[in-house]
């Protein structure tokens, strides 16, 4: 194989590799500095054809705790933070509403 097919960015740039982004709610916030975004997915059973929902809880760390239980959130996949949390807070999308 040879090295400029190797090497997708350019050489002598500086570019960021390209990261997972997923929109979800806010679940649980009572964590220190992490939240728990549920992420659902929509996708056809294999047999019944019927569109079913699918959904991932994911650990995203939320660094100034501005994100509040029942917010849109959009989380970026970023370097593993501790255990189970490799998710970062990219923007609150919009709040939940306050009763």
């Amino acid at each position: 194989m040879s090295e400029a097919t190797a090497n997708p960015a350019p050489v002598g740039t500086n570019a960021a590799p390209h990261r997972k982004e997923r929109v979800g709610f806010v679940v649980s916030t009572k964590m220190q500095k992490t939240i728990v975004v549920r992420v659902d997915r929509r996708i056809q059973h294999p047999r019944l054809k019927k569109v079913i929902t699918r959904s991932s809880k994911l650990y995203a760390h939320d660094e100034k705790g501005e994100a509040r239980t029942g917010d849109t959130v959009r989380v970026r996949e970023t370097r593993p933070i501790s255990k189970t949390k490799c998710w970062q807070l990219v923007e609150v999308v919009s709040r939940a509403d306050e009763d």
